[in-house]
């Protein structure tokens, strides 16, 4: 599109990312503008999986890390033999989804990224009814292999999507500029724990 940039349209399927069932298929269009800024997309998806199935796991889920004893500490998921511990998967699942905005927000036309690693993650307590997480991410970005770092705040409660603040650093650089307190993001007071952002 002169003056604005490259646009795409896409079709594809999804899966459920724990048993890989159909999930839906989805139509999109995707611009990337001229001028450096995060991709603008519009998505629509017919979905296959029951609605009110994802929404009983989602609670089976959070009720079982509400209900611990102590907080959530965990390196190295997956392990350096691409091992995940059972009790773990939903930690990689909300990592996988926060670092999604993540890649999101950095993604150009030719580069992009996937998750490579948590390489730690702790769980915060908190008195309302979200639950909080401060991982620190390993990106993995092509096509270049540079592995990226990341820290990444995310607070979650079923019904609604992550909410993520993050401050990424490559290699060999200095600071990146990381996302701010703007609406989605985890700002507030107990987001200023525990991590500088």
């Amino acid at each position: 599109i002169p003056e604005s940039g490259h646009k795409y349209y896409l079709q594809f399927s999804t899966e459920d990312y724990r048993t890989g069932e159909d999930a839906g298929n989805c139509l999109a269009t995707v611009l990337f503008p001229k001028k450096k800024s995060r991709p603008v997309v519009s998505i629509k998806c017919s979905d296959t999986k029951d609605q009110k199935k994802i929404q009983e796991e989602d609670n089976k889920f959070y009720q079982r890390i509400r209900h611990q004893s102590k907080p959530i500490t965990a390196n190295n998921i997956p392990d350096s033999y691409g091992n995940i511990e059972p009790a773990l998967e939903p930690v990689w699942a909300l990592a996988v989804a926060g670092s999604s905005s993540i890649m999101w927000e950095r993604s150009t036309e030719t580069l992009g990224y996937f998750l490579a690693q948590v390489k730690s993650v702790r769980q915060w307590i908190r008195q309302d009814d979200f639950l909080e997480f401060d991982y620190t991410v390993l990106l993995h970005e092509m096509p270049t292999q540079e592995i990226i770092s990341c820290h990444m705040r995310l607070t979650w409660r079923p019904g609604q999507p992550p909410r993520v603040k993050h401050f990424c650093a490559a290699e060999g650089q200095g600071a990146e500029q990381g996302s701010g307190a703007e609406s989605g993001s985890a700002a507030g007071p107990s987001a200023e724990k525990g991590a500088r952002f």
